[in-house]
């Protein structure tokens, strides 16, 4: 069994080689323009790729409504009663293009962390340290 520190080298040397791949392969749209606008057009295959999984192949469903909640519920308690509206499972086609969309935006947002001397484990690492600190807060 691995100790934390073990993960965190294993983690930060995995995004380190992931941002150096980026570094070593991004040629084309090496502008900042050009990578935030590929991050966006990245993003939104992603959330193509989801809607064709319900309107094309059908593997999901949503099914959204108003979130139903219990009068006098705690703010920790609203996990339990919140749905994602989200039913059933991806098929393995659709698996693999949400895996394919999802990929193309971590490369652009890799790509972003490079041109601007940011390293993604740590950006990574901040952002699950605020999670774990302000809880329920993070996104309020």
């Amino acid at each position: 069994m691995m100790d934390n520190k073990n993960k965190c080298d294993k983690s930060d040397k995995c995004c380190l080689d992931f941002q150096s791949a980026v570094d070593k392969y991004l040629i084309r749209h090496r502008s900042v323009l050009d990578v935030v606008t590929k991050y966006q057009e990245a993003s939104a295959r992603v959330n193509r790729a989801l809607v064709k999984a319900v309107t094309e192949c059908g593997c999901i469903k949503i099914d959204a409504a108003r979130q139903q909640l219990p009068e006098n519920i705690s703010y920790s308690e609203l996990k339990d009663h919140m749905s994602s509206h989200l039913y059933g499972e991806p098929c393995e086609q659709c698996k693999e293009i949400l895996t394919k969309e999802l990929g193309h935006s971590l490369f652009y947002l890799a790509a972003i962390c490079n041109l601007t001397g940011l390293n993604l484990y740590d950006v990574m690492q901040r952002e699950h340290n605020n999670v774990t600190t302000l809880g329920f807060f993070h996104l309020s």
